[in-house]
This record gives structure tokens, C-alpha cells and sequence, in this order.
């Protein structure tokens, strides 16, 4: 019996020194473990088409672009694309509802309760937050907070956001940006589709401050945030040489926020450097910053007339050289090189006008008289040749006489707009269409000859010896709220408002700039109830968009 109770205590650990019986075990797990290798062994096989990415051609859906080419690219856990999600309406309760809680529902509170805790785990995890059009679902706003964008995340970027036909914005709040993948970034856009106007890096701070690379000549962003990126006035006086200098200038940034950053007096200084030769950015938000008098005077000094620099000075004097031989060399060879352009201009209208007359006669003379009839009417005397000069000067053979016209007045080409109305007939009513769309393009022309002029060649104004230019009427909101601004700042400010004030007024209201149109300064280091920022607000009052609607609806009711 001994030997039977040993036999089984021994049974157990004979597999363990290896028996045979042990040994078609292991064969047998060794049978299972080749058949599970080929499962083990497929997704190395498998991670030979990573290797080519490039090779997928993306359809224009994000969701499915961006996963398809991050698992290309070897990334096992990556962001899931989402729709950006949308503050909850408030709950109304309606009337059947009963007053008592249902026992459903207080059995189910501690399930609700779980259920918002992973949620705010879920709020946390790293996504690609969008916003779609409201009919065509297609991708309007891209959103990443809070994970690190990398350089291989961009290069996926770079084939999966040029599809999207619609993007217009890109926004990155806290993604570690560094100024090498800054600058991938921005190559990024060019490729992208041209309704993307709109980029916002947020809380990226970077060691060189390589934000002015986004406001480059052939940059297409309109509307750029940089704030919370700890810009200081090294980086101020990058962005303000990218808003303009004396050979070139940004032309495309309509607005900039620089909130939430470290700028003090010499980098306003910078700014407004950058906005004496800008004429495009029409918003700035400098709230938020460690501005002080010094800084605010040179803000205010740019936005009313202010006097040019020495060099300022030299470069106006070669840009007016440049033009004038410019001007010389477009105009045809005379004999009288004196001319004016207002004189060649008369002579593209006489020439307009001569063929619309000659078209117009020809037209009536078809269509109401024979060839023969007119000829002879041509060889008889006196009527025939007043009707002539009549029709020469603008009017149909066919009306009646009105009053005679001195053929040195016809000959200059002044032609009578309501003896043109009162005409009837085919001919008059061409040639009105021919000078009107004339009339448009020449007009067009002159808008564009304006709106890309240089700002040292607007009209100046000498006083002692000194040229001044008009200033900066194109910012329209500027917003220093919360920064070190005294009475002194508002002085400045003070003397812009009032000069912009008197500008508007002498100013027709249709046509160009006018000036600021909402100016925010308050919680600075002053009283609100000091007189000159009480007197900025009286005088802002009228100008802001949202007072002057008010009357406009009055006037409609």
C-alpha cells in the first residue's frame, strides 16, 4: 500500500524531469504553438505595407484617410476622428412629466454616475475634433488640444487634409509645437485648400519665436491667434517686420491676436512700426500684456497723421522716380511729351464715344432709310448737313431740332447725357451700354490702383521742412485691455480719436477709411472716470457698428 500511495504521489512530478508521457505533451503543445505561429508571425508580415504609404490615395473623408494612413505608417494607438462636440440645450421638463422620480431612474443613478465619470476620462483622451458643414458634412474646422503633434503626424496631415475641399481653419491649442515642426506646418498649408484662411497656435510656445514665418508674403491666412505663446518683444519685433517694412508688406493678415503674451513698450513699438506701412490688417488684439505709456503714445501716434523718417523720406523720392519713368515710358510717342494723364484719358472716352456714334448712325440709317435715298440727302444742301452735325454731336438723325451746338464744342466731345436718354432706338442705348461697362472697368481699375498703393506715396502734408502722410485710417478694432496704460497713454489716444472724429466727418461715408471703430482700454492703470477716457468714450460712441445700426432701424420703422 505504501507503494501504491507512492505511486501516485509520484505520478505528478514525472512530467517534470521529462517522460514519455511528458514528452508527447510538449509535442503536443509544441503541434498547437506551430499552428498559433503563422497568427503570431502575420502582423510583421503585415507591417510591409507601412512602408509604403504614399501609395494610398485618399478619398477625401478624414475619418477613414487619417486611420488608414496612421496604421500604414506602423501606429498601432492613434486619435480617433470625431465631431467636435456642442454645448447642451437646457433641459425643459413638460407638463405630463410626473413630479416623483420614477424607480428606473434612481435605480439607474449610479450607472449615470459612472457613465460621467468615464466621460471626463474620455474628454481627455487624445482626438481630432471636427466641425462639418450643416448640409454637405463635409470637414469645416479641424480642432487638436492637449497631445504632442509630431513630424510623422504632419507628413500624415499633408496627404489627408488637402482632399478636404472646405477646410477653412485650423486650430492647435497645446500640441508641443517646436520651430522645426512650425516649419512643416507651414508647408503644410499651401497645399491645402485656398478656403483655408484661418490658423489659431495656441499656448505653443516656441525657444526662437518663428511665429512671423506664418505671415510670409505668399502666406494665405487671413485671420492668425497667437496667444499665451509667451511673445516677447524679441518676437514683437519679428511679427512687426513681417506686418510691414520699407520694401515689402503683408498684404493678406486681416487680423491679429497677440492676447495673453509678455509684450511690453518696445514691442508695441514694433507693432506700430509694422502698422505705419500696413494697409491691410483691419483687427489687433494686444490685450493682456505688459504695455505701458511709452508703448501706447507710439500705438496712437501711428493712427493719425505722423511725420516720415529720413529713409522713409528717400524711399518716397525713389518710388515717385520709379513711377514717373513708369508713367513716361506706358504713354505713346508725341510730339507734345507734356501731356497729362487726365488728357489721355479724355482721348480713350472720344475714341469710345466716336465708335458707339458711328455705330449707332449706321444702325439707324439701315434700318429707316435706303442706301441710295441717304446718299442723295447727303449731296443736298443746308438740313441735311445740320442734321449731320447733330447726329455728329451725339444725337439720332431721326429727332426732331433741338437746340443748335457749336462744332468746336462737338469736336472736344462733350457729349449731352440727357439728349442720350430722351433718344429712342437701338443705336443710343449700345452706346450708353459701351460707356457704362467702360465707365465700370476704368472705375474697377482705379480701386485696384488704390487699394495696392504704397503709403508713402498717398498725398503728404509739409510743415516746417517736415513731411507727414496721413496715417493709419485702415485698423478698425484695436483692443488693449488689461495692460499698464496711465492717464498719459490716453492722451495719445485722446488726440487719434479726436483727429479721426474730425476725418470722418469732412469724409464722404461710402468710400475709403475712416478710422477706428471700437477701441478697448479698459482695465488699465486709471480711473474710468477720469475726463479723458470718459471724452474717448463719447467720441467712440457714434462710431461703433453696433450704435449706428440702431438709427438705421429707426429710420426703416
Amino acid at each position: 500500500m505504501s507503494g501504491e500511495a507512492s505511486t501516485p504521489g509520484a505520478s505528478p512530478r514525472a512530467p517534470r524531469p521529462g517522460t514519455q508521457k511528458s514528452s508527447g505533451t510538449v509535442t503536443k503543445k509544441g503541434d498547437r504553438g506551430a499552428k498559433e505561429k503563422p497568427v503570431l508571425v502575420l502582423p510583421p508580415v503585415g507591417e510591409e505595407e507601412p512602408k509604403n504609404p504614399e501609395e494610398y490615395q485618399c478619398t477625401g473623408v478624414l475619418e477613414t484617410d487619417f486611420a488608414e494612413l496612421c496604421t500604414r505608417s506602423g501606429y498601432t494607438d492613434f486619435p480617433k476622428v470625431v465631431t467636435r462636440p456642442r454645448p447642451h440645450q437646457a433641459f425643459i421638463p413638460s407638463a405630463s412629466m410626473s413630479e416623483k422620480p420614477a424607480q428606473d431612474d434612481q435605480r439607474l443613478s449610479a450607472s449615470c454616475s459612472l457613465n460621467s465619470l468615464e466621460s471626463k476620462y474620455v474628454f481627455f483622451r487624445p482626438t481630432i475634433q471636427v466641425e462639418l458643414e450643416p448640409e454637405d458634412k463635409w470637414v469645416k474646422e479641424i480642432y487638436i488640444r492637449g497631445w504632442r503633434v509630431e513630424e510623422r503626424i504632419l507628413g500624415i496631415f499633408s496627404k489627408c487634409l488637402p482632399p478636404l475641399s472646405q477646410l477653412q481653419a485650423i486650430n492647435l491649442w497645446k500640441v508641443g509645437l517646436t520651430d522645426k515642426t512650425l516649419s512643416t506646418f507651414i508647408a503644410l498649408l499651401p497645399l491645402c485648400a485656398p478656403t483655408l484662411r484661418k490658423v489659431s497656435l495656441e499656448g505653443n510656445p516656441l525657444p526662437e519665436q518663428s511665429y512671423h514665418k506664418l505671415m510670409a508674403a505668399d502666406s494665405p491666412i487671413a485671420h492668425l491667434s497667437l496667444r499665451n505663446n509667451n511673445i516677447d518683444d524679441h518676437g514683437a519685433q519679428l511679427l512687426g517686420q513681417a506686418l510691414s517694412t520699407l520694401r515689402s508688406c503683408n498684404r493678406t493678415l486681416v487680423s491679429l491676436n497677440l492676447a495673453f503674451n509678455h509684450i511690453g513698450d518696445a514691442g508695441a513699438g514694433y507693432i506700430a512700426d509694422g502698422l505705419r506701412l500696413n494697409r491691410a490688417l483691419l483687427w489687433l488684439s494686444l490685450a493682456h500684456n505688459r504695455i505701458q505709456d511709452q508703448g501706447a503714445l507710439k500705438l496712437a501716434e501711428v493712427l493719425r497723421p505722423f511725420e516720415l523718417t529720413h529713409t522713409e523720406v528717400v524711399e518716397r523720392r525713389r518710388l515717385l522716380l520709379e513711377k514717373g519713368t513708369q508713367e513716361r515710358s506706358r504713354s505713346p510717342s508725341s510730339s507734345r511729351p507734356g501731356d497729362s494723364k487726365t488728357d489721355r484719358e479724355k482721348n480713350l472716352l472720344l475714341q469710345v464715344n466716336s465708335a458707339a456714334l458711328v455705330e449707332k448712325t449706321d444702325k439707324t440709317q439701315t434700318t429707316k432709310t435706303p442706301k441710295g435715298l441717304s446718299k442723295k440727302k447727303e449731296k443736298s444742301g443746308g438740313e441735311s448737313v445740320r442734321k449731320e452735325e447733330k447726329s455728329g454731336s451725339g444725337q439720332s438723325p431721326t429727332q426732331g431740332t433741338p437746340k443748335k451746338e457749336d462744332p468746336t464744342k462737338s469736336g472736344k466731345g462733350k457729349v449731352t447725357i440727357p439728349e442720350q436718354k430722351t433718344s429712342k432706338g437701338k443705336g443710343p442705348k449700345t452706346g450708353n451700354k459701351e460707356k457704362r461697362s467702360f465707365l465700370l472697368e476704368s472705375e474697377q481699375l482705379v480701386a485696384e490702383a488704390t487699394e495696392t498703393v504704397n503709403p508713402l506715396l498717398e498725398p503728404v502734408e509739409h510743415r516746417n521742412g517736415k513731411v507727414f502722410v496721413p496715417g493709419n485710417k485702415v485698423l478698425l478694432h484695436l483692443n488693449l485691455l488689461r495692460n499698464r496704460i496711465t492717464e498719459v497713454g490716453l492722451e495719445g489716444f485722446l488726440a487719434t480719436v479726436q483727429h479721426q472724429a474730425q476725418f470722418s466727418k469732412s469724409k464722404s461715408p461710402s468710400k475709403g477709411p475712416v478710422g477706428l471703430l471700437r477701441l478697448s482700454l479698459a482695465k488699465n492703470c486709471f480711473s474710468p472716470q477720469c475726463p479723458a477716457y470718459t471724452t474717448i468714450q463719447e467720441l467712440m460712441l457714434p462710431r461703433a457698428p453696433i450704435t449706428k445700426a440702431k438709427p438705421r432701424e429707426e429710420e426703416t420703422t
